[in-house]
């Protein structure tokens, strides 16, 4: 169906007198009027200069006066609904709001959208378990709404809801629209009590407008061009049906086309000299203009009083900004047990089974060449399988990040910040978990200083990694090419790190490569620490001698640099993608998979 219909809830108090809209339950609440005066929005001419209060459309503007609702929900699963738009208000209300001022703008956003019953639910997903999708979907608003936008813009707001469910949001919305707001909302077949909610309505055909007018003239108007609607007869129905493309044949798809045609050319005839290019019945009289009662003229007063009074409104900075995110990141992800629990018991497995494994030698200590194995798979397996559990966290995140970026609410810098610093205690307890039972499992050398040093490698090599993660799923579209891109960059510094071919033996590209390969820098870290000052028995016939470990590391030509430049080199990789992930994220738009 090529049916577009949109329709424009305006403000006017009373367009439906035999419509209740407010129940005694909640007339005790704020109703959110909005006390900014009357939002007005005009497009003119066929280059879409789009007009907010006639001023011209800049991305300030849009960002100060439009909250746009987007079809899909974007929330974090793990906090309740209050908690979510709590974190909301401490991010979009201006600073000199008190914090009994943001409870309180809370508390009245859920009591108009009736969430009460579930303030303290987790919202959820498809995958966790929270809220219903009716009850998501307006939270999703209740974010918008928290701010007060004059223009609050819905990209179909009921899509996915049962009708009953649909009905209450759309009465919900009308609400707002008393409140001295516009909304603007997108509808596919309302039913018949949610098409009597709304003030103006539109209906496109193959991108042409076929009728735009007061809702409640739309029967006449087509009754007037010989399609009446019938009795008891849903007129949205009937006139969706009625500009609809019918592609099951060519003879029906030309019909419809033609007819579609000849009603869009037809009420272009009827409009073309409007100002407003809106339909209104020959005998109505132009619409009063809006009067404004003593309370509501006082109303604006006082507020324009306050508003000059008070300095401007400033939204919180950036380290204030930043304060707020990792707290909401680490309130998300640290509920996330099932997770946490998962990549905890993943670690640790993987250390038991390596570590068991090379346990068998007993009393003896590892051999040369078991010992060089183990250093290098210690510092593969986790990185490894960080660099997909990264890949898959972000990008189940990006939409969500594009769209608060998108409307303003933070800064890259604080998302940055509080994403990098807000995951380290996590990678910290994942790596001991990792490193510590392997160490001692496998034998390695048990002086408590070569351990610290090694696991400061183990910790480097498996952050780099992480890092290198962050970068490429913020630099990529999709989860497919992230991936993609992740495993062979691995791959990369795998092969390169100087265990599966000596470094003497790689051609120029590939020693380039090894340069930049934290695995080469780590396993050239972790054999000095194992093998520095440690003697070794060598048998040559019938010879027996010991030999420094050094030595060993010599021959691999893993002791071209100090142990220090190791750890140097590897902070400067980590770094670097750090850098990346950061520039990723300011110039690259981080949409979801499908938006792309």
């Amino acid at each position: 169906m090529d049916t577009d219909p949109g329709f424009n809830h305006a403000n006017s108090p009373s367009q439906h007198p035999d419509t209740e809209l407010f129940s005694t339950e909640e007339d005790s609440s704020l109703y959110f009027t909005y006390s900014g005066g009357c939002n007005e929005l005009q497009v003119n001419d066929l280059h879409y200069e789009i007009l907010i209060n006639g001023k011209p459309n800049t991305p300030q503007l849009v960002k100060k006066s439009i909250a746009h609702v987007r079809q899909d929900d974007r929330l974090l699963p793990h906090l309740t609904v209050r908690e979510t738009l709590v974190f909301v208000a401490k991010l979009r209300l201006p600073t000199h709001f008190t914090q009994a001022q943001r409870e309180q703008r809370v508390d009245d956003v859920i009591a108009e959208l009736r969430l009460r019953q579930c303030a303290h639910t987790r919202v959820g997903n498809d995958y966790v378990r929270g809220v219903s999708g009716g009850e998501r979907r307006r939270v999703s608003i209740a974010v918008q709404l928290l701010w007060n936008p004059g223009i609050l813009i819905l990209d179909e707001p009921t899509s996915g809801l049962d009708s009953f469910t649909a009905h209450n949001l759309v009465i919900t919305l009308s609400r707002l629209a008393r409140g001295n707001r516009l909304v603007l909302l997108s509808v596919h077949q309302p039913r018949s009590d949610i098409f009597q909610l709304f003030d103006l309505v539109v209906l496109l055909s193959s991108g042409s407008a076929v009728y735009c007018g007061a809702a409640r003239d739309m029967v006449a108007y087509f009754t007037a061009l010989g399609y009446p609607c019938p009795r008891y007869c849903n007129p949205s129905d009937f006139y969706v049906d009625l500009i609809s493309i019918d592609r099951r044949s060519l003879e029906q798809e030309a019909e419809c086309l033609e007819r579609a045609t000849v009603l869009a050319g037809k009420f272009m005839e009827k409009v073309r000299d409007t100002e407003d290019h809106m339909w209104k019945p020959a005998a109505a009289d132009t619409a009063p203009a809006q009067t404004e009662s003593p309370q509501q003229l006082s109303t604006v007063k006082t507020e324009e009083v306050i508003t000059i009074s008070k300095q401007k409104n400033r939204l919180p900075g950036r380290l204030h900004q930043f304060t707020i995110l990792i707290r909401r990141h680490m309130y998300n992800d640290y509920r996330d047990l099932v997770t946490i629990l998962v990549h905890g018991f993943e670690a640790l497995l993987m250390s038991l089974l390596v570590g068991c494994l090379y346990y068998g030698a007993g009393e003896e200590r590892l051999s040369i060449q078991d010992t060089v194995a183990l250093l290098y798979m210690i510092g593969a397996l986790t990185p490894f399988a960080v660099v997909l559990d990264v890949i898959a966290k972000c990008h189940t995140e990006r939409a969500m990040l594009f769209h608060e970026l998108e409307d303003g609410m933070y800064s890259v810098s604080s998302y940055f910040f509080a994403k990098v610093l807000g995951e380290l205690p996590e990678h910290c307890v994942f790596t001991l978990v990792y490193g510590l039972p392997i160490y001692w499992l496998a034998g390695l050398n048990e002086a408590p200083e070569r351990f610290l040093l090694n696991f400061l490698l183990v910790w480097l090599m498996v952050y780099c990694s992480r890092a290198m993660a962050l970068f490429v799923a913020a630099a990529l579209p999709t989860l497919q090419t992230s991936a993609f891109m992740g495993n062979a960059l691995f791959t990369v510094f795998y092969l390169t790190g100087g265990f599966v071919i000596s470094l003497e033996n790689m051609w120029l590209v590939a020693s380039w490569f090894s340069h930049a390969s934290f695995m080469r820098w780590g396993f050239e870290g972790m054999l000095q620490v194992q093998f520095r000052g440690n003697k070794y028995p060598i048998t040559i016939s019938n010879i027996t001698i010991s030999v420094d470990g050094i030595h060993v590391v010599e021959a691999m030509k893993m002791n071209q640099y100090p142990l220090y430049s190791c750890y140097l080199v590897l902070l400067a990789v980590c770094l670097c993608f750090m850098v990346l992930y950061y520039v990723s994220l300011k110039f690259i738009k981080q949409k979801s998979s499908q938006d792309w």
